[in-house]
């Protein structure tokens, strides 16, 4: 008798369509490439149409230029994801932007922008998800971030952009279970995470998280493991918040 030393991998969103917006790097990208990795068909969106494209080949994927403060373009790439795979099943509301600026050196302008992107479009991809999953169910990811529910004096515009967000990931959560749909909605908050992105803020890297272990939160609620986990919130940063520290 012969024993099969095979090991069957485990797809977890085998055939599901997953749209990540800035995908094209950091956490975006790993997001990307994790959700590839256990069977997703990868939309990646991004302002970066080099590193988009590339990272897309590689994946088997499809790549979007998308401004995700414009509501033409999320018209645009949905109706391209929609003709392409045929609908949607997983939103990852990744696209970030961050610059350092205490209270006193914001301008109205940066703490608008810092807004048009991270709170115009999570609202923005919130409301196209909802039309397109509405039937057929799905799961909305929002990215929210560790500065939502602490003080972080150098981004305030940030955190409060990021506190939107995660205002919002309850409202749409709650919205989609009295209207009966099979969409659920989820905020993930980072704490400090090894990224390029975050190294514009924070020199020392050491004790900081990696890509992956915020990626595999968002594989989770991508999946349907999380299939009766809507409207939470999930930070990422080995307790450094509840210890006082900031990772």
């Amino acid at each position: 008798m012969q024993t099969s030393t095979k090991c069957e991998v485990l797809m977890r969103l085998k055939d599901k369509v997953a749209l990540i917006t800035g995908g094209a790097s950091g956490l975006g990208q790993m997001d990307a490439e994790l959700l590839a990795a256990e069977g997703a068909r990868v939309v990646i969106t991004d302002i970066d149409d080099k590193a988009g494209q590339i990272l897309a080949s590689t994946l088997n994927g499809l790549f979007l230029h998308h401004d995700v403060t414009s509501e033409s373009d999320w018209q645009r790439v949905m109706n391209a994801v929609t003709e392409h795979y045929g609908g949607l099943d997983i939103l990852v509301n990744n696209a970030g932007i961050v610059q350092v600026a205490d209270i006193e050196s914001t301008s109205l302008e940066l703490y608008q922008r810092m807004n048009a992107v991270h709170n115009d479009g999570t609202f923005l991809g919130c409301r196209y998800a909802i039309e397109a999953m509405r039937e057929r169910g799905g799961s909305i990811i929002n990215m929210s971030s560790l500065t939502a529910i602490r003080g972080y004096p150098l981004v305030p515009s940030y955190a409060a952009a990021k506190g939107a967000v995660l205002a919002l990931t309850h409202t749409v959560a709650v919205h989609c279970r009295q209207k009966g749909y099979p969409i659920r909605c989820n905020a993930v908050l980072p704490g400090p995470i090894a990224t390029p992105l975050a190294l514009t803020v924070i020199e020392d890297a050491s004790g900081m998280g990696q890509p992956e272990d915020v990626a595999q939160m968002v594989l989770f609620l991508a999946s349907d493991e999380s299939k009766h986990v809507s409207g939470a919130q999930f930070v990422i940063d080995n307790a450094g918040s509840m210890v006082g520290g900031e990772a």
